[in-house]
């Protein structure tokens, strides 16, 4: 039995700023910290109940959990493959479930400090099937396509209630809700505590697949114009308004490659 562990961030308790989510911030070493113990979190449920564990360090630069802090036997991917699965780089078929720590709301929501989709300053939201896309969405879409489930996502409330929206069967722990500039924050000892317990309850609930789609519209709205016209070039691709490009794929992979060169 096998967990894939995706992690990111700034749905981490506590973390408020963008300095705190990059090198040399304020706070940044303090927030990979919390990043690191929240993972153990996930990983300890885990191996207690016999998985196996990978984790995927999904922020900035994939070189933010400290490895030593994790519990041994647990496989750790630092960096980033080059690859369209991003976040998600070293899932496959033979995993039995996902789960996601410290996820945020997407672009275009009101409910994280922190609010993006991929790049902060590329876009104002991303819709697919008319659906606010987030870095979860896209993720537990990837997750689908190769037939596994996602059960377990913490993170800020808001991004705990689009999971809820999309995946009913999941099961969520807010770490944090956002109030403009501000974010209101658990302790992060209890965040700890309630992701493991949270983790070992998603395990063990029988949590489906979310069904696949015949085909998957993407709108990306951009910040610049000039951005909207650069993706507009990739094949399939139509651009409907000054900063707006729209695509749809016939299957999720399809999907994933095109947000790629669409998006980043």
């Amino acid at each position: 039995m096998k967990v894939f562990i995706s992690a990111d961030i700034e749905g981490v308790t506590g973390v408020t700023s963008w300095g705190e989510t990059r090198y040399g911030g304020q706070g940044y070493e303090a927030a990979c910290r919390q990043m690191t113990l929240e993972v153990a979190a996930a990983c300890r449920a885990a191996m207690k109940l016999g998985y196996e564990v990978v984790v995927k360090d999904g922020h900035e630069d994939a070189l933010n959990i400290d490895m030593t802090e994790l519990p041994k036997g647990v496989q750790l991917i630092r960096g980033w493959m080059s690859s369209p699965a991003s976040m998600m780089g070293g899932l496959d078929e033979s995993f039995d479930a996902v789960v996601y720590i410290g996820y945020h709301s997407p672009e275009g929501t009101d409910t994280s400090s922190l609010a993006h989709t991929g790049e902060h300053e590329w876009f104002n939201y991303i819709k697919i099937n008319g659906e606010l896309a987030s870095e979860f969405l896209y993720n537990a879409l990837l997750a689908t396509d190769y037939k596994v489930p996602s059960v377990f996502l913490s993170g800020d409330e808001g991004m705990c209630q689009l999971a809820k929206k999309s995946h009913p069967e999941i099961i969520t722990v807010a770490t944090k809700k956002g109030i403009g500039n501000a974010s209101w924050n658990i302790h992060p000892e209890e965040a700890i505590e309630n992701i493991e317990a949270g983790v070992e309850k998603a395990l063990k609930a029988n949590v489906g697949l979310r069904p696949v789609e015949k085909e998957y519209h993407m709108v990306i709205n951009f910040k610049e114009h000039q951005h909207a016209r650069r993706a507009s070039w990739y094949p399939g691709a139509k651009q409907t308004d000054s900063n707006t490009v729209e695509y749809t794929a016939k299957t999720i992979w399809e999907l994933t490659v095109a947000r790629m060169f669409l998006s980043e």
